[in-house]
C-alpha cells in the first residue's frame, strides 16, 4: 500500500493494461463522450421554459454552471488524473473514506445512471411516433424498446472506440439542426421577449430539477479513465472543451426558441423545439429536429451505458463486486457489466419522465457528497500526493469552491416529495445491506472476488506519516 503523500495506484493501472491491448480512447471522442453524459443537446430544456420563463431559464444555464458544473468537472479533472483507472469516483472515494463508503458511492451513482438511461429509449420512441404512429403505444412500441435498447447494448459490447466514434456522429448530427434553425431565424428574434419574467408563476421544483438534470454528470467520464489514452493530459482537456460545447449548446437553441417566437410556456414540453423547428423552417427541419432529437437519445445511452458498464468492472477489479464483473470481452468491453446495466434499464423503464428525474437526482446527490468529502480530504491529507491536473486555487480555494454545489444538493433535497425521498432512501439502505452481503459470501468462498492490496487507504496511513514528520 503506498504512503499518504505518494500514492501507489501505478500497479493497478498496470494490471489492468495487461487485460487487454486495444486501441485506447482519443481526446475528440472523449469529448463527445463527456457531452453525451452531461447533455446531449439543449433537448429536454424545454421545461425550464415552461417553469420558469425565457429570463431566468436563460440565466440558469448561464450562471447554473459556475455553481455546479465547473465545480464538479474540476473536481473530476483533478480526481480522475490522480486516479486514472476504470471505477473512477469509486477509486476516490475508497481511498479517502474506506472501501465500505467506496462501495456506497458505486451503488448510488450506478443505479442513478441506470433510472437515467432508463429514459432515453423511451423518449426516442417519443420523438419518432409523430412520424410512425404505431410506435406511441402497445406491442409496437415495446418491441420497439427492446430493439432499440438491444442494438444499442450490442454496440458497447463491441467496444468502446465504435461508441466513442459513432458519439461524434451523433453529436454533431444534433448540434447541425439548431445551428440551422438560428440562421434561419434570425430575421425574426426579438430580444425583448428573452427579458419576460414572472415571479409570482415559478415552478421551482420543476425549474430546478431541470437544470439540475441537464447539468450533472461530469464525474462519469472518470468510471472508464483506464481506456483513454495519456488521461492525465485527455481527460482535464476534453472536460474543458465539452463545458463550453455544452453551455452553448443549451444558450443558442434557447435564445432562438425564445426570441423568435411569441412565448406560450404551456407549450413549452419535451419536443416542443420539433415544433419550434417548424414555424421557423417548415417541416423539413421538423424532421431534420426530430431525427436529431432521436439521435441526441441514442447517444446519451449509448455513453452512458459505457460509464457504468466499466464502472462495475472497476469495482470488480477492486473486489468490491465478484470477480465474473471483470470478465471482459474479446473487443475488450465489460461483458457482464454491460448485461448488468442493460438488464437494470429494462426493470426500470415503467418510471413516468418526472418520476426518473426526480429519483435519479436525490440518488446522485447523496453520492455527490461522498465525492466532495473525500476530494476534502485527499486535498487536506494529501497534500503532495502526485496530481498530474492540479485545481489551481490552493487548498482553501478548492475547498471554497465545493460551497455552492453543496448548497445545490441541499436545495435539491429540499424540493424532492416525500415519494422519491423514500424511494431514494429504500435504494441506500439496500446499497448499506448489500456490501457486508458481498463480504459475507467471499467469506464463505461462495462467490470470488479479486484480491486487491494497493488501493491507497489514508486512514491506515496517517499515523505512519505523522511518525515520519516526528522523525524528519
Amino acid at each position: 500500500m503506498g504512503e499518504c503523500g505518494h500514492l501507489d495506484h501505478h500497479s493497478l493501472v498496470e494490471e489492468a493494461g495487461k487485460v487487454h491491448t486495444l486501441q485506447k480512447v482519443s481526446i475528440l471522442p472523449l469529448v463527445f463522450l463527456i457531452y453525451h453524459e452531461v447533455s446531449g443537446g439543449a433537448f429536454g430544456a424545454e421545461e425550464c421554459v415552461q417553469a420558469a420563463g425565457p429570463l431566468l431559464t436563460i440565466i440558469g444555464f448561464l450562471v447554473f454552471p459556475f455553481i455546479w458544473s465547473i465545480p464538479e468537472a474540476l473536481i473530476t479533472a483533478e480526481m480522475g488524473t490522480m486516479f486514472p483507472e476504470n471505477g473512477g469516483y469509486v477509486v476516490w472515494v475508497s481511498s479517502a473514506l474506506g472501501p465500505y463508503w467506496g462501495f456506497q458511492l458505486g451503488w448510488m451513482k450506478w443505479l442513478s445512471g441506470v433510472i437515467d438511461s432508463a429514459l432515453y429509449p423511451v423518449l426516442f420512441l417519443d420523438y419518432l411516433k409523430s412520424v410512425i404512429p404505431a410506435l406511441g403505444g402497445g406491442l409496437p412500441r415495446t418491441f420497439a424498446a427492446l430493439g432499440l435498447t438491444g442494438a444499442l447494448t450490442y454496440m458497447n459490447y463491441r467496444g468502446l472506440n465504435i461508441v466513442g466514434l459513432f458519439a461524434v456522429f451523433l453529436g454533431v448530427f444534433s448540434i447541425l439542426p439548431f445551428i440551422v434553425m438560428g440562421l434561419v431565424a434570425t430575421p425574426r428574434l426579438r430580444p425583448k421577449r428573452w427579458l419576460v419574467v414572472d415571479l409570482h408563476n415559478v415552478d421551482w421544483n420543476l425549474y430546478l430539477n431541470t437544470l439540475f438534470w441537464n447539468l450533472n454528470y461530469w464525474d462519469s467520464i472518470s468510471t472508464l479513465a483506464g481506456e483513454v489514452d495519456n488521461p492525465s493530459k485527455s481527460l482535464p482537456k476534453a472536460l474543458f472543451y465539452a463545458a463550453i460545447l455544452i453551455i452553448l449548446s443549451y444558450l443558442y437553441p434557447l435564445l432562438i426558441g425564445t426570441g423568435a417566437i411569441p412565448l406560450d410556456r404551456k407549450l413549452w414540453t419535451d419536443g416542443y423545439f420539433s415544433d419550434i423547428a417548424k414555424i421557423i423552417g417548415g417541416v423539413w427541419l421538423t424532421w431534420w429536429m426530430q431525427g436529431a432529437a432521436a439521435a441526441s437519445n441514442m447517444g446519451m445511452f449509448i455513453a452512458k451505458m459505457s460509464s457504468y458498464s466499466y464502472q462495475l468492472l472497476g469495482m470488480a477489479e477492486l473486489g468490491m463486486l465478484p470477480k465474473f464483473f471483470s470478465m471482459r470481452s474479446r473487443y475488450g468491453t465489460p461483458l457482464i457489466g454491460i448485461m448488468f446495466s442493460a438488464s437494470g434499464v429494462l426493470l426500470l423503464s415503467w418510471l413516468s419522465f418526472q418520476e426518473i428525474i426526480a429519483a435519479e437526482n436525490i440518488l446522485y446527490c447523496f453520492g455527490m457528497l461522498l465525492e466532495f468529502l473525500a476530494f476534502m480530504r485527499l486535498r487536506i491529507k494529501c497534500p503532495m500526493a502526485p496530481r498530474p491536473y492540479k485545481i489551481p486555487l490552493g487548498t482553501i480555494g478548492s475547498i471554497l469552491i465545493i460551497i455552492p454545489p453543496t448548497l445545490v444538493i441541499f436545495v435539491e433535497l429540499a424540493f424532492a416529495s416525500l415519494k422519491i425521498m423514500i424511494i431514494s432512501f429504500v435504494a441506500v439502505i439496500i446499497g448499506l445491506i448489500l456490501r457486508p452481503c458481498l463480504k459475507y459470501l467471499e467469506k464463505k468462498r461462495w462467490l470470488r472476488f479479486s484480491i486487491i492490496t494497493d488501493i491507497p487507504d489514508l486512514r491506515a496511513t496517517e499515523n505512519e506519516n505523522a511518525v515520519e514528520s516526528l522523525i524528519d
